[in-house]
């Protein structure tokens, strides 16, 4: 698969509300699809999955298998690709934007 097609999955996983805050619960610690599920009450357990196989998809979420318990491991690795392959080129620029107009406005006007 090429990098772009990664990329692509990755922002199609991103882009979605509900993925983030899945990925924000698997920061601190791994959990169980069961564990995600009691989290997000709202959404019935064929959902959490759906949701939790996009991002499996975009390798953001490793999955390992214990018994009958499916751990879900968070992957930022590809979060980490987009960061320096798309913002931080840009952030660069913004930046020297931003010091040089900041110059201009600590010069006293003639």
């Amino acid at each position: 698969m090429s990098t772009d097609s990664k990329d692509d999955l990755v922002f199609k996983a991103l882009a979605n509300g509900l993925r983030r805050q899945i990925l924000d619960a698997l920061k601190d610690e791994p959990q169980t699809t069961g564990m995600l599920c009691e989290q997000f009450d709202s959404l019935d357990r064929c959902t959490v999955m759906q949701h939790l196989r996009v991002l499996e998809d975009a390798d953001l979420v490793i999955v390992q298998r214990e018994g009958r318990e499916r751990w879900n491991h968070l992957n930022a690795m590809p979060i980490q690709a987009i960061h320096n392959r798309w913002i931080s080129q840009y952030a660069g620029q913004a930046m020297s934007i931003l010091s040089a107009l900041q110059q201009g406005l600590d010069r006293p006007s003639e």
